[in-house]
């Protein structure tokens, strides 16, 4: 986990979901429908919240469309600098120094994530500074917790070769389930889960439960905390 969706994403679900019903869920029922590991794609999520909610279901790619016009404010393909939406509203949870720390104790890195490419690039690149960082976004990869896009960065952060043992760090319950999924597919190889509570929880402890209980080797407060475990 290296940026707050709490403000972004999160706040781009409510406003889309209030947009078609009326009725904007809580974060604590976004976090209960994330906890049962199905709906990593938030536009996905939006959908069954509306489903839920009772209705007609509007067209996804429409839902989509005013997704992104809450979340980018502009068009995803084009200049950051013209964006207006919530994007603007992520605080970085980890800082270039984590990744150095990373590559200094020869540990190779890179993303899995369910953002757009667009959305991914600006703050791996952009915000971050990491030049070239190794990624799998939405599209490039069956979304979680299906593992392939995992097994695939692995592969090629060890330039086809087994790795040795592979962490996966995220904050859901569907990244939890990844490496669950990852394990089933590729059981030779060592598999960590570690789990991250966002910073916008405010039932810590629960949450934390739920990570593990889903199947987290290691819930952490904070992502920079993965430097101090053992692995």
């Amino acid at each position: 986990m290296i940026r707050d969706v709490a403000g972004s994403y999160r706040r781009a679900l409510q406003c889309t979901v209030k947009h078609y019903c009326g009725w904007e869920p809580s974060a604590d029922s976004i976090d209960a429908l994330k906890a049962e590991g199905s709906w990593n794609n938030d536009w996905d999520a939006s959908l069954e919240l509306l489903r839920r909610r009772g209705g007609d279901l509007p067209d996804r790619q429409a839902l989509i469309a005013v997704f992104s016009g809450f979340y980018f404010g502009g068009d995803p393909e084009g200049d950051p600098q013209l964006w207006r939406g919530f994007i603007g509203d992520e605080p970085l949870l980890v800082d270039p120094e984590f990744f150095g720390l990373l590559s200094a104790r020869g540990i190779r890195w890179g993303f899995v994530s369910g953002a757009e490419p667009p959305s991914a690039r600006f703050v791996l690149t952009q915000r971050l500074g990491l030049s070239d960082p190794p990624l799998i976004a939405m599209g490039d990869a069956p979304d979680k917790p299906n593992p392939d896009g995992v097994i695939r960065l692995a592969v090629a952060l060890c330039n086809g070769e087994t790795p040795q043992q592979v962490t996966y760090i995220g904050d859901t319950v569907a990244d939890v389930q990844t490496v669950i999924n990852a394990r089933e597919r590729q059981p030779a190889w060592c598999w960590n889960s570690v789990g991250v509570i966002p910073p916008h929880v405010q039932n810590r402890t629960n949450y934390g439960q739920q990570l593990i209980d889903a199947g987290a080797d290691h819930v952490l407060d904070a992502t920079r905390g993965l430097l101090e475990l053992e692995l």
